[in-house]
């Protein structure tokens, strides 16, 4: 914290590092996001050459691969983290006792956003170098009240310990705690700006116009308070009346107003003309016993346009591609079901523990002859 505030001093933004993986990757990122100076863990400083300054008011840099691959800075400025902490505050409850516990990468929103937050609101904090169950129910024993964690760590900490557990990054699972918020945001948004479905103060959600279907679901668009300024790049994803696309489809619930998130927009399945979210599908092939992990894509096909393909990390044995269909005909309607299944040892992840889809599977392809 104390070297962050010595940053924003002096007019600086802070662009945090990953603290995993080969220099050569961490040292890309600096030179691809321009940054003016290399802060050590000792703290010393190095001047880099090609720097470029931020303007006046940007406040934070958080580096993200958009669709693309090749690395992006999202520019926040001070006051779009004050919009952020203080809307979360609003929304939670500003008890004075409040003390957050940071354990997700800081070089990611979900854990810078912690950091923030305190130093912004003036509530407690605690930061760890990552997250360790044993240090997480240790800190909620010694006070942490808060604390921002992405679904697939739920089942190795004593929820009951908390009094408000933030969860994002991926899909949030129908038996969460009670004592938990599912948030929807992204790196533009500086994190979460839904909370349960609802916007946060200053925060609106629609469904764009364009490409909506019937049923009302389309491209999700947020428009909010604490939106980037723009990419490093100078470049700017908002367009000129202040709606962002996200890139998600979704939906709004008539008469509540809260959002449903179906899931990325390039992560559709349209096989035979039949729409398949991978979501639904994955939830039910998991409770397959033979199922450890699962994620569901859509390969191309020439005949159906897009197959829909189990790639799974068995649990013991592999379970047989007909038995994965029956279990999901019994539940979703026959589209769904998966055509193809491939047999991998782990799937890909994110450093937040997030599937990475497009980069899953083609270990093995096993096919019926006919599958109705």
């Amino acid at each position: 914290m104390d070297a962050v505030r010595r940053c924003w001093d002096r007019g600086d933004a802070v662009l945090p590092l990953p603290q995993r993986g080969p220099d050569e990757w961490r040292r890309s990122l600096v030179d691809a996001l321009r940054a003016t100076r290399l802060l050590g863990p000792d703290g010393t400083e190095v001047v880099l050459e090609g720097g470029v300054p931020v303007e006046d008011g940007d406040a934070v840099v958080v580096a993200t691969s958009g669709t693309t691959g090749a690395p992006k800075g999202a520019v926040h400025t001070h006051q779009g983290l004050e919009q952020a902490a203080f809307a979360t505050a609003a929304a939670l409850g500003a008890d004075p006792d409040v003390r957050w516990l940071a354990c997700l990468p800081l070089d990611h929103v979900g854990g810078l956003s912690v950091v923030t937050r305190a130093l912004v609101t003036g509530s407690g904090l605690e930061v760890q170098p990552g997250f360790d169950a044993d240090s997480v129910d240790d800190a909620a024993a010694r006070g942490a009240t808060h604390v921002s964690l992405v679904p697939a760590v739920l089942d190795r900490i004593d929820t009951a310990r908390w009094r408000t557990i933030l969860l994002g990054g991926s899909a949030v699972p129908a038996d969460r705690p009670a004592n938990s918020v599912a948030t929807y945001g992204m790196t533009e948004t500086f994190g979460g700006v839904v909370y349960d479905g609802l916007p946060l103060n200053g925060t609106a959600v629609r469904i764009a116009e364009e490409g909506r279907a019937e049923d009302g679901s389309g491209q999700i668009e947020l428009r909010t308070r604490s939106l980037l300024r723009c990419y490093r790049d100078g470049t700017d994803p908002v367009a000129a009346d202040g709606w962002y696309r996200t890139g998600d489809v979704g939906w709004v619930e008539p008469g509540t107003g809260k959002l449903h998130v179906d899931g990325r927009a390039d992560d559709l399945v349209i096989t035979g003309g039949e729409k398949v979210w991978p979501h639904p599908v994955e939830a039910v092939l998991a409770t397959h016993p033979a199922v450890a992990e699962v994620a569901v894509v859509g390969r191309p096909d020439p005949v159906w346009g897009q197959t829909v393909t189990a790639v799974v990390v068995p649990d013991g044995g592999p379970p047989t591609l007909e038995s994965l269909r029956s279990l999901v005909l019994d539940h979703l309607p026959p589209a769904a079901a998966p055509r193809a299944l491939e047999l991998v040892a782990e799937l890909p992840r994110t450093s937040l523990g997030k599937v990475r889809r497009h980069r899953a599977g083609h270990a093995h392809d096993r096919r019926p002859d006919t599958a109705d």
